[in-house]
């Protein structure tokens, strides 16, 4: 048995936001990554240019963006967080056919900044898959995951380590 609990629920097992006022400030990074696997034409389609709706990953850069941003509007028991940066990166993979994003998003506060840089990545496919359904909804969206985060009590972790 693990000593570690779910801190989003309290001793009668209700939800409610973690109290972060007694942690330290300290400077928080998180990178979180994703993929969207699609017709080898979608991706062509993505890396000419001429998709119907425009620059498909420019505006799915601009969108990953705003959406680390809007965190603890969708996810009910995130705090609100003054991002200091968040950079997101795509990556085209014609052998896989597929496009891989990578978001990191930073902030210096009382806490982590996982979320954030997981809703960056989700967000940022959805609006590949979006701008590009009416060609291809098959789609797949996959390996959504944080894989370092650094800052805080808990210090850093890599999903290598």
């Amino acid at each position: 048995m693990t000593t570690e609990h779910l801190t989003h629920f309290d001793a009668a097992g209700q939800a409610h936001m973690v109290d972060v006022g007694a942690k330290a400030e300290t400077h928080r990074i998180a990178l979180a990554t994703g993929s969207i696997r699609m017709k080898p034409e979608t991706l062509a389609l993505i890396l000419s240019g001429t998709a119907k709706k425009g620059d498909v990953l420019g505006i799915a850069r601009i969108a990953a963006i705003m959406a680390s941003k809007r965190t603890a509007d969708l996810i009910p028991l995130c705090h609100p967080l003054a991002l200091t940066r968040v950079a997101v990166e795509f990556e085209t993979d014609v052998e896989n056919s597929s496009v891989h994003c990578k978001a990191q998003v930073e902030t210096y506060g009382k806490t982590g900044v996982e979320m954030e840089a997981l809703t960056a990545v989700q967000v940022g496919l959805l609006t590949v898959y979006d701008m590009c359904k009416a060609v291809d909804r098959g789609m797949v969206m996959s390996n959504i995951r944080v894989t370092e985060k650094h800052g805080g009590k808990s210090g850093d972790w890599s999903a290598t380590s």
